[in-house]
């Protein structure tokens, strides 16, 4: 996503409400919470029985439940369509404070910011945000490591090889005539690609499409083309017969990664004809 400028001039005004808010120890944190039940995991913090996590969006707090994640909270609410843009708010900063990990991706200016001004002692954690599954699995792993939750995060691991092989092969059974179709992806959405076994020709973005790469895409004539629903800059190859489908990133507000999987799926094969 492009890297957008975000207002962090209030934050420090800010401060000391947010930390005499959190030293009263009160119990009205905003944003989402995922709770799994479950046993404490071993490894977190000193006199805790579970890591309180604290993400920037749904995309790492999906990330942070997949590793074992208990008590995880979303500061940019879902409905957000651009996450770098939001502005947080004094509570948002008062949950900060009461973290042991905060997960942002570089991509979100202000999630250090957001650290600073709240005076938390929590762990600041840059996620890669990719959804392509080796990448995930690793960041799954690094999470899990960090959180004490090493199992869970095998565990889900497991289950998710599992759902991932079976939707690779509902859409390959999708292809039109049992061939791979070509196609050219957002640099974002390169992981449906993968999801499909398409047969990628070309990449665009997070820009739009330039006159030259327009021409450049056009001729490798691909059968579709994947946009990133959360930065579409409309029809990207438009009069070229290619099927344009909108590939979603972030999870929703239940922090379940593998809907994302499951609605990339379904999106790719009715662009191939398929039910």
């Amino acid at each position: 996503m492009a890297r957008t400028g975000v207002r962090i001039s209030s934050f420090l005004a800010l401060s000391a409400a947010v930390l005499l808010t959190a030293g009263c120890g009160g119990d009205g944190d905003t944003g989402t919470s995922a709770a799994a039940d479950g046993p404490a995991k071993a490894g977190a913090p000193a006199g805790k029985n579970k890591p309180v996590v604290v993400v920037t969006t749904t995309w790492e707090g999906a990330f942070a439940k997949a590793a074992g994640a208990e008590d995880v909270k979303v500061i940019v609410p879902q409905s957000v369509h651009h996450a770098p843009d939001y502005d947080p708010k004094p509570s948002d900063l008062a949950a900060v404070a009461k973290a042991d990990f905060v997960l942002y991706a570089p991509f979100e200016p202000y999630a250090a910011k957001i650290k600073e001004a709240a005076g938390s002692k929590a762990k600041l954690v840059e996620v890669n945000l990719d959804n392509d599954p080796d990448k995930v699995k690793a960041e799954v792993d690094k999470l899990g490591a960090l959180f004490g939750t090493a199992d869970a995060a095998t565990q889900w691991k497991t289950g998710f090889d599992t759902e991932y092989a079976k939707l690779n092969k509902e859409v390959q059974a999708a292809w039109p005539g049992g061939k791979s179709p070509s196609v050219v992806t957002q640099v974002f959405t390169a992981w449906a690609a993968k999801l499909s076994g398409a047969t990628p020709v070309g990449t665009f973005g997070p820009e739009a499409v330039t006159p030259a790469q327009l021409a450049e895409l056009s001729a490798k004539k691909p059968a579709l083309v994947l946009d990133n629903a959360h930065m579409s800059t409309g029809t990207v190859l438009p009069d070229s017969g290619a099927k344009q489908v909108k590939i979603v990133n972030y999870p929703g507000e239940d922090l379940d990664l593998l809907p994302v999987y499951r609605n990339a799926a379904g999106e790719l094969k009715k662009a191939m004809g398929g039910s």
